[in-house]
């Protein structure tokens, strides 16, 4: 049996290449699984570690038709901070499912024979994966790998963002590109919760995709009304925490000063310091990479925190994370349905083609990676 992966591998001469690795089929230890990968998706995540800082414009495909290569510029000032990168040959892929046909000694991954499971841990991005029993989500019986191939980043990141609402006393959530796979689900379990959400989104279909799906609250960063907009939302709701996966610009300034706007509707006096009421924004993405602009009109009650997924969850607590994950395999058709535009192979997903649409990250257009087409 033969196991193939895909890698992304910085150059010392200022190129990626994109290229499909022959590799040994893995062995489990006693508390693993082999898991056959049927699908995992290309999520922006992924394409951070696919890409890293490379010019995709300036890509070209060489190799064969069995086996594409792909190469691409980075431009020159982006190498000093990817120098513990230089002649990695990094395998890619956050999450896929799949499965299990080999297990290690332990009754608990032998229990996991013949399941079909969702996988998150790195590489996955691979024909046969070899995964710890932890890092493995049991789908019901009867969900496909295609139906679960998403049931990590995701879904727990949205749910995550609630439950940090909660754990910080916040009442409502602001999110910014809101009509993402991601931004569909926050939706969905906001409605199902009862939590006030305020979807930011920039194209007017955007807005009718989201209240055709019943959300309330929805502005459009492209409009002109927008800053009296999203102040109203703010007003209405109480939001005082946002996430945001945009990330440069001035869009976590307008969205700190709306909340703070809406704040000083209820003060009870002025302050040349602004309100007491704390405004948090999360970033937690880079579809922008320029840098952020802050125009400082939200007093001096506010934070500015990265948002990653594995940090957010070890904050939250083993319990918390637990009731999470049944959450996702038992509503992974429904609350957590994920839907693909493209299903690729290895070699389709390495053609010009292919990565010059989704390095694009348009909501609407989700890849799938299924690495035994």
């Amino acid at each position: 049996m033969t196991n193939i992966q895909l890698t992304s591998t910085i150059n010392e001469d200022n190129t990626l290449t994109l290229a499909l690795q022959d590799i040994p089929m893995p062995q489990p230890s006693a508390d693993e699984v082999v898991i056959r990968i049927e699908a995992a998706p290309l999520n922006p995540s992924d394409l951070g570690v696919l890409f890293s800082a490379a010019n995709i414009s300036t890509a070209t495909q060489s190799g064969s038709k069995q086996n594409p290569v792909i190469t691409a510029d980075v431009p020159n000032k982006f190498m000093p901070a990817l120098k513990n990168r230089i002649g990695k040959t990094m395998p890619v892929g956050n999450e896929g499912a799949g499965t299990v046909v080999a297990a290690g000694s332990s009754p608990a991954a032998q229990a996991l024979m013949g399941k079909t499971v969702a996988v998150i841990g790195g590489g996955t991005y691979r024909q046969y994966h070899c995964a710890n029993i932890q890092s493995c989500l049991i789908l019901k019986e009867g969900t496909t790998a295609k139906e679960g191939a998403s049931s990590f980043v995701n879904p727990l990141t949205a749910l995550a963002m609630v439950e940090t609402m909660r754990a910080e006393g916040h009442k409502a959530i602001i999110h910014a590109a809101a009509a993402s796979n991601l931004g569909q689900m926050l939706n969905r379990i906001c409605i199902a919760d009862g939590v006030d959400l305020i979807n930011i989104v920039r194209k007017p279909e955007q807005e009718t995709l989201l209240r055709d799906m019943g959300a309330k609250y929805v502005v459009n960063s492209s409009s002109n009304t927008f800053i009296a907009d999203l102040t109203a939302a703010a007003i209405d709701t109480g939001a005082t925490i946002a996430f945001d996966p945009i990330g440069g610009g001035q869009l976590t300034s307008d969205i700190l000063n709306c909340m703070e706007a809406a704040a000083a509707r209820n003060a009870g006096e002025y302050s040349v310091y602004g309100t007491d009421t704390f405004k948090q924004v999360y970033i937690y993405g880079a579809l922008n990479r320029g840098p952020i602009t802050l125009n400082r009109n939200f007093g001096f009650a506010w934070g500015i925190n990265g948002f990653l997924l594995f940090n957010a969850l070890g904050k939250l607590g083993s319990e918390t994370v637990a009731t999470m994950r049944k959450r996702v395999a038992d509503e992974i058709t429904t609350t957590f349905a994920s839907h693909y535009t493209h299903e690729v192979s290895f070699t389709e997903a390495l053609t010009l083609h292919s990565i010059e649409s989704y390095s694009q990250q348009a909501t609407g257009k989700k890849y799938l990676i299924t690495p035994h087409k």
